[in-house]
């Protein structure tokens, strides 16, 4: 059974199993304090879909921000990376304290888990991620998950729960996940302007729906705009997991939405599982292969991407490094790992068979990106 309604999400029969992404806009007050009473009614919801048999995890954001208060650090802990680092590793303790705390109230177990981008781009790491997400919710605990700040660096991390929650719902082999956000949803332009319209149902993302977010973050506290939403809106309904923006401002924000039916829901588009739903979700790509258009209808048609058809490489990727195939106008049509390395791709891209042999000085490999190895966006 597919979700494809807000009531669809907390429905047991339809989705089973639910994650639910809070940010730190609505978990800590601009005081550098919880919103205790707040957490507190979303804990309740929870225990409430456990009893009426949802299993639940949670992506948790609000480390920084509460480490940076207890620290005293400028711009919410954000103004440098050691002040991130540093607020995360004090905050981290507390936050799981609290989730702990509220959850054991209602008789739940709750497990930790600090998760790096390394953690799920790496396929062995990802699988052992993903059974200890799996057995945790099938042992009936709550996992709480974060990305782990202490340790991570700007240049290797997710940067926002958003896509690390896509990742994790991916990871937990979840049936859909709420972004608890603080606006209703998706609107078709900026809700501040007159007359913006909420979209309550998206079936596809589309350049058109693209240009409607916008990237800021309204309370400037978390690091997450409607772009870093959307795109994990991409990641998720490519593994054919239901994707919702839900407003979090309220107390016991979940029955809120559903009873005012004011949402945003991604409806799956397709159900790319196991291997291919982890390679449609890698979020660290590291080069662009562009394509003729007869490659690019051979793509379509499922065939893999051939040396022939590539007609410009950028990059510095290795061979095993994941890349983006996009068509002469630059959108991207797939990714997958690549074959061969940036250098050598650039030596035989537009090359036939034959020429490819002279120019590597060693029989060439069947593709540039295997179809076995790729998947198309």
């Amino acid at each position: 059974m597919t979700v494809s309604t807000l009531s669809d999400l907390f429905d047991p029969v339809a989705c089973p199993r639910l994650v639910i992404k809070v940010g730190s806009a609505l978990l800590v007050g601009k005081d550098g304090l919880v919103r205790r009473e707040w957490l507190s009614s979303l804990v309740e919801e929870i225990a409430t879909a456990r009893s009426n048999g949802q299993q639940v995890a949670v992506v948790s954001s609000g480390a920084i921000a509460l480490g940076a208060a207890r620290l005293g650090l400028e711009k919410g802990g954000r103004a440098s990376l050691a002040d991130a680092q540093a607020a995360a590793a004090v905050g981290q303790i507390e936050l799981s304290g609290l989730w702990a705390e509220l959850l054991g109230q209602n008789d739940i177990a709750a497990a930790q888990m600090l998760v790096t981008l390394d953690d799920l781009e790496d396929r062995r790491r990802y699988l052992n991620a993903s059974a200890t997400l799996v057995h945790l919710l099938e042992c009936g605990a709550v996992p709480v998950v974060n990305e782990n700040d202490s340790v991570a660096t700007w240049g290797i991390r997710f940067g926002d729960n958003d896509r690390l929650g896509a990742r994790v719902a991916q990871a937990a082999l979840a049936d859909a996940i709420v972004l608890l956000s603080d606006v209703d949803g998706l609107y078709d332009r900026n809700p501040k302007e007159e007359g913006a319209q909420l979209i309550p149902l998206i079936q596809k993302i589309d350049s058109r729906i693209r240009a409607m977010a916008d990237g800021g973050s309204a309370s400037g506290m978390g690091s997450g705009g409607m772009t870093s939403k959307i795109q994990a809106a991409e990641i998720a309904t490519r593994a054919g997991i239901a994707l919702a923006i839900v407003n979090g401002l309220h107390e016991q924000p979940l029955s809120c939405a559903l009873h005012s039916d004011r949402a945003s829901v991604f409806a799956p588009r397709r159900n790319d599982a196991g291997r291919k739903a982890w390679l449609g979700g890698r979020i660290a790509i590291k080069g662009t292969l562009t394509v003729d258009d007869g490659a690019k209808a051979a793509l379509g048609k499922g065939a893999s991407l051939l040396a022939a058809g590539v007609t410009n490489v950028d990059g510095a990727f290795k061979r095993g490094d994941v890349v983006t195939i996009a068509s002469v106008d630059g959108s991207p049509i797939a990714q997958g790992l690549a074959e061969y390395d940036a250098d050598e791709s650039r030596k035989i891209a537009g090359r036939k068979g034959a020429e490819q042999a002279e120019l590597l000085g060693y029989t060439p490999r069947a593709a540039v990106v295997h179809r076995d190895h790729m998947v198309l966006l």
